[in-house]
């Protein structure tokens, strides 16, 4: 298997060929969506004789009660899509000689979209539509009309909706001829969707409907269904009123004589589990009664399991117990049984869950009758080890090299759905840094974990806690050499942390213990970056060896779906403090070097706390194309032992998931600006830059172009300051109230995206709008051979970032 690194960036360090190319690539894709626009100024090039292409489609509705949103699907016929308001795909298809069916004419017709023909028999369905939707809303007595305007053989359709005041709800009176039934809707009509007073609306009578529908089908009623419910309106009481006639009808069998009868709905319970832990769908199939013969039947605690004789597997019972939401004896129950297949997957252990029913005979008669259901749950395994080689190739900061990872996975380590990971990995890169002995940059490094489906400590084992919450523990432990070209150091971690849902979007993480070691001896760093942090009081604190040893918890709400056509939103808010335990025993020890820092093991340790929250919402504007927003914000305070956080837990600015028009770690802090960077040199040609707040708000608008090739257009703002006053030696990087806004950066830019289906390639060109790190005058790019030779930039105004993924 081959895979690309996710950290890939490339900046344009030089004026000469770099830019050259990214010129080109610039103006490359300009000059094509120029192209293109020119082409769709022509959109009838295809449209036949005596025909029209539909242009927009029109909306107005003279109340506030029904959006013109709520009516757009309902209209039949759509317009050519749109990207920046050209019709970029009917171009496509126009560049195309539809006369011809070689390549490449045939493929771009493909790709592109043929002109949609004006047809007034879909406006006139549209219409009828539209009428049926705004009169489902209780307006009874709307109006509504089309008319079509035509010039330049382009039509637009008008459609006008009249609306008066919408019927109301009067009465709701409830017909229900089986008992129980009956009383369980009075008992549950608090939970009415149907409300007094309120508009009439067919779409709150389908929920209530299915809303009613699992509540009965929660209490036993297996072969109930929305159909036996019924809503009879009644319109002609006056006074823009209905009254609704909410009834649910009887059960339908036949009696002994097969005549049909009328009973009330039976309630059907339990009978037996039947749990098939290694089901193999083919050999059941291909092996009938052998099959069958070879299966043995084990009873525990209730339930029945069904293996093979010569099944190896030695999968825990207690395991998929814990996770059933169903008992022998209890009443059926849509929730439990959906509940059930959700947590037996969420083990990925297995492939395929799969949860029926079989009724067992039973005479229905017009008292009532409880009747009984066998379950069956037929659970497909995942193989329980694998083996896999993982090459990666890196293109990082202009330097390419590769990765080669062995990793091998076991799911069931212990016999309980145990998931144990071990992964090694090297890697190597190559450097551009000619003027430079190290020429290369090194990484090896071992990670291994272990995941429990339940909380180890505390003992909680309950099975309705685990039902409830479906928890999992995490045990993780990792050990990384990195030879870069200015450092060496060591990183070893340990982790032991939980998960559990806290709700349909909702995940909660905590980790308790978080153990880092970061070794950096100092006769592993080059020269010219010692010097540098012997000049920098921020590099000295943050480059150095220390342990930390903390806590975390994060909060993750995630409404994405599978279905990409639905808006969604995504926050994530981390939390986390380091040091203070080890400050105590410090306290308690008097373990203080000459430098008043407490040592624990003649290591330093940091302490701090930290915060953040992510924010990010996907608005889908058509099948097209969406725009994504996305908010962060975070803080990170040092104290006590520390007098600035650990550099690998300060924020940095720019990069291929930040402001892209700014290489990663080269932004801010605030206006600050590097000496080496305003006399047009770098000694190491190392971005450093970081701190301890960061501010940043992007949106990017994405589209669909053609084949596997989509675009972006993103605008990025933000920055990263410090709260220590203290460090004189980056003035300007202070964070202040009432002057951050003036440090803000912001950048914008176009990119490319290949779905190749197992993965998605990125690259994005981005374009400085403002920087900062401008000393005088306006701030605001607005030259770009000025901001080239005044600021020392040689021509770095645009910036290319290659990645993995989308940028968030």
């Amino acid at each position: 298997m081959i895979y690309l690194s996710n950290h890939i960036h490339l900046q344009i360090l030089e004026k000469n060929s770099s830019n050259k190319n990214i010129y080109f690539l610039i103006y490359s894709l300009l000059s094509f969506l120029a192209v293109l626009f020119i082409i769709s100024c022509n959109p009838t090039k295809y449209v036949p004789q005596n025909e029209t292409l539909l242009d927009k489609n029109h909306i107005t509705i003279n109340n506030d009660g029904i959006k013109k949103a709520e009516l757009e699907p309902y209209i039949r016929q759509k317009p050519n899509k749109r990207i920046f308001g050209t019709r970029f795909h009917l171009g496509l298809y126009n560049l195309s000689n539809i006369e011809k069916q070689k390549w490449p004419h045939t493929w771009l017709r493909e790709i592109g979209e043929e002109p949609v023909i004006y047809d007034p028999y879909s406006t006139e369905k549209s219409r009828e539509q539209i009428e049926s939707y705004v009169e489902s809303k209780g307006y009874f007595d709307r109006k509504v009309t089309d008319t079509v305007e035509t010039a330049a053989r382009k039509s637009e359709v008008y459609y006008t909706v009249n609306l008066t005041t919408p019927y109301t709800i009067r009465n709701l009176y409830y017909e229900i001829a089986d008992t129980t039934i009956r009383k369980l809707v009075y008992h549950d009509s608090v939970g009415c969707l149907i409300i007094r007073g309120k508009p009439f609306d067919v779409d709150v009578l389908q929920d209530e409907k299915s809303r009613i529908e699992r509540t009965i089908k929660d209490k036993g009623f297996y072969n109930f269904s929305g159909d036996h419910i019924y809503f009879n309106i009644d319109s002609t009481i006056g006074n823009r009123q209905v009254n609704i006639f909410y009834g649910v009808k009887k059960y339908s069998t036949l009696n002994n004589y097969n005549r049909a009868i009328l009973v009330n709905h039976p309630i059907y319970s339990v009978n037996r589990v039947y749990i098939f832990p290694d089901f193999v769908p083919k050999d059941a199939l291909e092996g009938g009664t052998e099959y069958l013969r070879n299966l043995d039947t084990i009873e525990y605690k209730g339930y029945y399991f069904i293996k093979a004789r010569k099944d190896e597997s030695k999968l825990n019972y207690d395991v998929i117990v814990q996770s059933l939401y169903l008992k022998p004896g209890s009443p059926y129950s849509l929730s439990n049984t959906e509940q059930s297949q959700t947590h037996l997957l969420s083990l990925k252990i297995f492939r395929l869950v799969k949860i029926f029913y079989t009724e067992l005979p039973g005479q229905l008669n017009e008292q009532f009758t409880e009747l009984k259901v066998d379950c069956n749950i037929q659970l497909t395994l995942l193989s329980q080890q694998s083996f896999r080689v993982e090459v990666e190739g890196t293109h990082t900061e202009g330097n390419l090299g590769g990765a080669l990872n062995l990793i091998y996975s076991h799911k069931n380590l212990f016999h309980g759905a145990e998931l144990f990971n071990l992964k090694l990995k090297g890697a190597y890169e190559a450097l551009s840094q000619k003027q430079y002995q190290l020429r290369s940059s090194q990484e090896f490094g071992a990670e291994t974990s272990l995941r429990f489906p339940k909380f180890l400590l505390p003992f909680i084992k309950k099975e309705d806690f685990i039902r409830k919450y479906n928890p999992t523990t995490t045990l993780l432990a990792a050990y990384n050499y990195q030879s870069l070209p200015f450092y060496t150091r060591t990183i070893a971690n340990a982790t032991f942390g939980y998960n559990w849902y806290g709700g349909k979007f909702v995940t909660h993480m905590v980790n308790p213990v978080q153990l880092n070691f970061v070794r950096l001896p100092k006769d592993k760093i080059h020269p010219d970056f010692q010097t540098r942090i012997d000049t920098t009081p921020y590099l000295a604190y943050s480059y150095k060896s220390v342990m930390i040893l903390g806590s975390n918890y994060s909060f993750i709400f995630n409404d994405q779906q599978l279905q990409r056509s639905k808006d969604y939103r995504f926050i994530r808010i981390n939390v986390e403090a380091s040091g203070n335990i080890l400050r105590l025993l410090g306290n308690l020890t008097g373990t203080r070097d000459s430098l008043g820092s407490y040592n624990i093991f003649k290591q330093p340790f940091a302490q701090y706390v930290r915060a953040d929250i992510d924010m990010r919402y996907n608005r889908i504007i058509n099948d097209v194309s969406s725009v994504v927003f996305r908010g962060f914000i975070g803080a990170g305070i040092p104290y006590g032992n520390s007098i600035e956080m650990p550099f690998e837990k300060q924020y940095f600015g720019g990069g291929a998931n930040g402001i892209r028009a700014w290489q990663v770690r080269s932004l801010g802090p605030g206006s600050y600006r590097s000496p080496d960077e305003d006399a047009g040199t770098e000694t190491l040609n190392i971005p450093y830059q970081t701190a301890n707040i960061k501010l940043e708000a992007n949106a990017e608008y994405r589209f669909n172009l053609f084949w596997i090739l989509e675009g972006a257009l993103f605008l990025d703002v933000g920055n990263i300051w410090t709260t220590n006053k203290k460090d004189n030696s980056r003035p300007g990087s202070l964070f202040k109230f009432n002057k951050f806004y003036d440090d803000l950066a912001v950048g914008t830019g176009l990119g490319l995206r290949f779905d190749l289906d197992f993965v998605l390639l990125r690259a994005d060109v981005g374009m400085k709008l403002r920087d900062p790190g401008i000393q005088t005058g306006s701030k605001w790019v607005t030259d770009w051979s000025e901001y080239s030779d005044p600021y020392g930039y040689d021509g770095q105004v645009f910036t290319l970032v290659v990645g993995i993924g989308y940028p968030f």
